[in-house]
């Protein structure tokens, strides 16, 4: 049985590796132009080792590393572009995208200055935040395999523009959207429906406040639940969020699977058993709930994820002589 185990997981990661060569293309398509595989090559030859040692080194110690940072990743990449505009602190009156609301649970920053203290002791003013969190996304989630999920193509620039008024509903999906709501952002990003399942399918990982989800189980304010919730999982979501509700309390967005990367978030969906209303959407479209059913392959999955990801990571990106290389994540030049 272990020696079948070790045998599909080859064939997955061959799987993986061909659709890291396809995504090359899907770079391009996204608006990827001036960013390429190994861009610091010449210029920090170190660079991508020290990101990737240091989050395995904090990876090791914290498992939930993964979902932390490749959320901040995704928050990023959806307003402004993969601009690094996420890490600025606010400065003065107007609040940076940090400060908005959807923002206020993220984690994982400290890691990300670390590793640019790390990067400029070696190379100064050569590595831009913007890679750092790409690189340190696909490394945090990529360290149980001890290999790329997928490749990272550099060469981003760092925004110098952060509001906390664009990080809203019109440019980060919510766990309250539905199906139509996702789709259209989606689109607006450059992605789509097979991208746009692929990529939930991060929820895969980590957890959530009740906050998020605790309208489903009141559904019309008569203490109904939402009838594209399954009731014997709704009933378990009531006893893990009692009123009144505890804001630090959190439940696993993928039942008992949430600190492993695999399909099971999709068996979950399929089974109504989606903890958001935006999971519970992508049954709601008959495209989308075939694309459900088809990535509890973990073939088909692995492989659009791999290409997702290389298509959000070129979402609006700064490259050339556009943006800046911050000295500090947190600061504009």
């Amino acid at each position: 049985m272990k020696a079948r185990s070790c045998y599909v997981w080859k064939l997955v990661f061959l799987v993986v590796v061909v659709a890291a060569l396809l995504s090359v293309c899907s770079a391009k398509n996204a608006g990827g132009s001036g960013m390429r595989s190994n861009f610091y090559f010449r210029t920090c030859r170190q660079a991508e080792t020290i990101v990737r040692q240091l989050t395995w080194r904090e990876a090791q110690k914290n498992p939930s590393l993964g979902a932390q940072i490749l959320r901040v990743h995704y928050h990023d990449c959806f307003v402004r572009g993969c601009d690094a505009s996420i890490l600025l602190d606010t400065v003065g009156s107007t609040p940076s995208e940090k400060d908005a609301r959807p923002n206020l649970t993220l984690l994982g920053f400290d890691l990300i200055d670390e590793i640019k203290t790390a990067v400029e002791e070696v190379c100064p003013g050569v590595v831009s935040c913007a890679d750092i969190l790409a690189l340190s996304a696909r490394d945090a989630v990529s360290f149980p395999f001890r290999r790329p999920l997928w490749p990272v193509f550099t060469g981003r620039r760092d925004g110098r523009v952060s509001l906390a008024s664009e990080a809203n509903s019109t440019n980060l999906p919510s766990p309250f959207s539905n199906f139509t709501t996702l789709s259209q952002l989606f689109d607006s990003k450059g992605l789509n429906l097979d991208d746009l399942v692929a990529l939930s399918g991060a929820h895969t990982l980590g957890r959530a406040h009740c906050g998020a989800f605790l309208r489903r189980l009141n559904f019309t304010g008569n203490n109904d639940i939402d009838p594209t919730l399954d009731l014997t999982y709704a009933a378990f979501l009531k006893t893990q969020c009692p009123t009144p509700v505890n804001s630090s309390t959190t439940v696993e967005m993928d039942p008992q699977s949430s600190l492993r990367f695999d399909t099971s978030y999709y068996s979950a969906v399929a089974r109504k058993k989606g903890l958001f209303q935006s999971d519970a959407a992508l049954l709601a479209d008959p495209a989308s709930a075939k694309t459900v059913r088809k990535f509890q392959n973990e073939w088909f999955f692995f492989s659009q994820f791999s290409k997702s990801m290389v298509k959000m990571g070129a979402i609006d990106v700064l490259t050339g002589s556009n943006g800046e290389i911050r000295r500090q994540c947190r600061i504009v030049n």
